[in-house]
C-alpha cells in the first residue's frame, strides 16, 4: 500500500437542528456519519451517491471550511481535524476546492487576474510583476489566453469560468485538490474537456483528487477508486473498473441502473429502480441505513449496522462493502 496522503478516521459532521422559542438545539442533522477512507499520493478518489447524501459536507470537512464534529482528518500525517484557522494557512497551499458552480465562487467584481493572484498576495508570494506573469502562465495551463486576465468571470461561459476556477485552485501547486461536483453545471461536450483538463494537470503536477459527483459514469472516468455513500454513510469501496463491472451493494447496482445507456442494443439490461424516498438524517433509519429502500433487505437488516468489510477483487484492489450478504451467493428473507 502507497502512502496516504489524506485519511479520514470516523469523521462526523453534525448540524444542530434548533426549535421551540428559545431556539434550543433538538436533534442533529447526521450529514456525514462515520466516514472512514484514505487517498494516495497522486490518486483520484471518486465519491458518488445521490443528492443530499453528505458528500459535499464531507469535501467541505476535508479542507476545513466545516469543522468536524468527531472523528479525525490527518493530511500528510498531520491531524488538522481541530487546528485553528492561523494553523491552517500554511496546510491550505496544499488543500484547495474547486467548486461546483463558477459563477457563485468567483467574485463578479474582481478580475480574472486579481482573482487568481489572490492566492500570492494571501500567502506572501513573489513581487507583483512576478504574479502577473504567473497568473498569465496558469491561464494558459487551463487553456484560456493571456487577455482574460484583464477581464471579469461574467464576461466567461460557464465552462470557461470553470477553467478560471481551476485556475485558482491549481495557483499554489497543491497536493490535493477537493473537486466539488465540477462538471455538473455543464454541457455534456463540456463536461468531457474539463475532465481531461483535470487528468492532464494530474499528470503534468502529481495531483491527488476527491472527486465529487452524482453521476457514476462520470466519476469512473477519471477515478482510481470510487465510494459509494449513502445517508451520510459509506456503502461501497473498490477500484474504479471493479465497482463498476462487479458491484456489491444493492445501492450501487442500482446507480448504475440509473445511468443511461446510448446503445439501442444494450437496453435490454435489467433496471433496478430504488422505491420510496431517502429518509432523513435527522432521523435515520436503524440497522442498515438504507434497508427502507433495498430489495434485498432481510430482518437482519432492520437491525444490525453492517461495516465495511473486503470482499474478493479481481482487480487487486481492495473491495469493501458495508452490506449483510454476498448478493450473488444464498437468499434470505426478505421482509418486503
Amino acid at each position: 500500500m502507497n502512502e496516504a496522503l489524506l485519511e479520514l478516521d470516523g469523521l462526523k459532521v453534525y448540524f444542530p437542528v434548533k426549535g421551540g422559542v428559545l431556539l434550543r438545539a433538538r436533534a442533529e442533522n447526521k450529514a456525514v456519519d462515520g466516514v472512514s477512507i484514505r487517498i494516495e499520493k497522486g490518486e483520484t478518489l471518486g465519491l458518488v451517491g445521490e443528492s443530499g447524501c453528505g458528500k459535499s459536507t464531507l469535501g467541505k470537512a476535508v479542507v476545513r471550511l466545516l469543522e468536524p464534529t468527531a472523528g479525525k482528518v490527518r493530511f500528510d500525517g498531520r491531524d488538522i481535524s481541530h487546528i485553528s484557522r492561523r494553523q491552517m494557512k500554511p496546510i491550505r497551499r496544499d488543500v484547495q476546492m474547486i467548486f461546483q458552480d463558477p459563477a457563485e465562487s468567483l467574485n463578479s467584481r474582481h478580475t480574472v487576474g486579481s482573482l487568481i493572484g489572490e492566492a500570492f498576495e494571501i500567502h506572501g508570494i513573489g513581487e507583483p510583476d512576478w504574479r502577473k506573469r504567473r497568473v498569465v502562465e496558469l491561464l494558459e495551463q487551463v487553456g484560456l489566453p493571456a487577455a482574460a486576465a484583464d477581464k471579469f468571470p461574467f464576461e466567461f461561459s460557464g465552462g470557461q469560468r470553470q477553467r478560471i476556477g481551476i485556475a485558482r485552485a491549481i495557483a499554489l501547486e497543491p497536493k490535493l485538490v477537493v473537486c466539488d461536483e465540477p462538471v455538473s453545471a455543464l454541457d455534456v461536450s463540456i463536461q468531457s474537456q474539463i475532465l481531461n483538463l483535470l487528468l492532464d494537470l494530474q499528470e503534468q503536477m502529481g495531483l491527488s483528487y476527491l472527486f465529487i459527483a452524482h453521476d457514476l459514469a462520470v466519476v469512473k472516468h477519471i477515478s482510481d477508486r470510487i465510494a459509494i455513500m449513502y445517508l451520510g454513510q459509506l456503502m461501497e469501496v473498490g477500484g474504479a473498473d471493479e465497482v463498476y463491472a462487479h458491484p456489491k451493494h444493492p445501492y450501487t447496482r442500482a446507480l448504475i441502473a440509473a445511468i443511461p445507456e446510448p446503445d439501442p442494443s444494450r437496453r435490454h439490461r435489467a433496471k433496478e429502480v430504488l422505491e420510496g424516498d431517502v429518509p432523513s438524517p435527522i432521523n435515520p433509519p436503524s440497522g442498515c441505513v438504507f434497508h427502507t429502500r433495498c430489495p434485498s433487505a432481510a430482518r437482519r437488516c432492520e437491525t444490525d449496522k453492517p461495516l465495511l468489510r473486503d470482499v474478493i477483487a479481481s482487480d487487486r484492489v481492495a473491495h469493501q462493502v458495508a452490506c449483510h450478504f454476498d448478493l450473488q451467493a444464498g437468499q434470505r428473507e426478505s421482509v418486503r
